[in-house]
């Protein structure tokens, strides 16, 4: 992987996460359109990556299978990089998502992410259902090299998959006497932990640090990343992405009105409610006790608000803490309309080239 350089005036690359978040009064229809108009937008506007996350059983996110909007995706963009942010592996059979991801990479060559997590995305009940068969992270890192044994056919001899081949993908090639794809979807290790900062190491992977949803130290696991990091055939030396949380818009005080709507879905689920995205009236009438304002607090602020040029100087802050090589807009809020204007604050503050 060559590692992107900072574009226009960011010190450095900038991608986008979208996690499917339909709004209190919003179809799911009306949810992909908006995704489908953001992704168009990021890529005019010369962000690098749109990735799309997976969770299940949400009212407010609406990508339980992200790699289907992929599909859509690589028909309603042209250059921008589209991936998974991310797959969560345990819930999958390994060779199940290298037949899918070896498909989008025939549908976009080059243009394939494939994020890899061990988290369910979901609640406990909901992860045993999806994982009946096994606890919910056990042997991560075996799947991990199962599905890219999968995606480059070179399994060693003796391994038991040794003869299981991918489709589509190079064993398929060789078969049809056809040259063996130019490219594969890069795989990404994701996280928030020491645990998968050290794996994504030790596999020479790219590394997503996920920020937007806790307290994580990820100037701790970035360091430990690097420390472990072994040059492999895909990546000589480390890179790091830190995706975060923000809104920016014209108005701050309509920046934080749409950053609490996204911080009272996170209450709602440490209340074990339902991930709900509440209009911003309805945030603002809630009657809070003392510790649910101190949670709707910490979590608007967490979700970094306000002008394109402060929430800017928020993610120079981050970048600079962290040393990550590229910032990942987590785009937030009630409206979709807010999420986009993110974007575009963003992307006019950096001059961003437009593509």
């Amino acid at each position: 992987m060559i590692p992107a350089p900072p574009s226009g005036t960011a010190p450095f690359a900038l991608s986008v996460l979208d996690n499917a978040h339909t709004g209190v009064g919003q179809s799911v229809q009306e949810a992909f359109g908006e995704i489908i108009t953001l992704a168009r937008l990021a890529e005019l506007r010369g962000y690098h990556r749109f990735w799309i996350s997976e969770h299940h059983g949400m009212p407010g996110a609406a990508a339980p299978s992200p790699q289907i909007m992929l599909a859509r995706l690589t028909g309603a963009t042209d250059r921008i990089r589209l991936g998974a942010g991310g797959v969560m592996l345990p819930n999958h059979a390994p060779l199940v998502i290298a037949e899918q991801f070896g498909m989008l990479d025939a549908l976009a060559p080059g243009r394939i992410d494939l994020g890899l997590g061990r988290a369910p995305g979901t609640d406990l009940p909901t992860a045993a259902a999806l994982r009946r068969h096994h606890e919910a992270n056990d042997n991560f890192p075996q799947q991990v090299l199962e599905l890219l044994g999968f995606l480059g056919d070179d399994f060693p001899e003796g391994h038991p998959y040794r003869n299981v081949h991918a489709v589509p993908g190079p064993w398929q090639a060789g078969q049809n006497r056809v040259p063996r794809p130019g490219t594969a979807p890069e795989a990404w290790i994701l996280g928030s932990s020491p645990y998968s900062a050290r794996l994504a190491g030790q596999l020479g992977r790219p590394y997503a640090f996920a920020l937007q949803f806790g307290d994580a130290d990820a100037v701790t696991a970035l360091e430990l990343y690097r420390e472990s990091f072994r040059p492999s055939e895909v990546l000589e030396k480390p890179y790091t992405l830190v995706s975060v949380g923000a809104v920016a818009h014209d108005d701050p005080h309509e920046a934080r009105r749409q950053a609490a709507s996204s911080a009272m879905a996170m209450l709602r689920m440490f209340q074990r409610k339902p991930y709900s995205l509440l209009p911003p009236e309805e945030v603002e009438a809630y009657p809070a006790t003392l510790p649910e304002q101190q949670i709707l607090d910490t979590y608007t602020r967490r979700f970094l608000n306000g002008t394109g040029p402060e929430v800017a100087a928020a993610l120079e802050h981050l970048q600079a803490r962290t040393g990550a090589d590229e910032v990942m807009l987590t785009v937030m809020g009630h409206s979709r309309q807010a999420q986009a204007r993110t974007l575009e604050l963003i992307a006019d503050h950096y001059a961003l080239p437009p593509r």
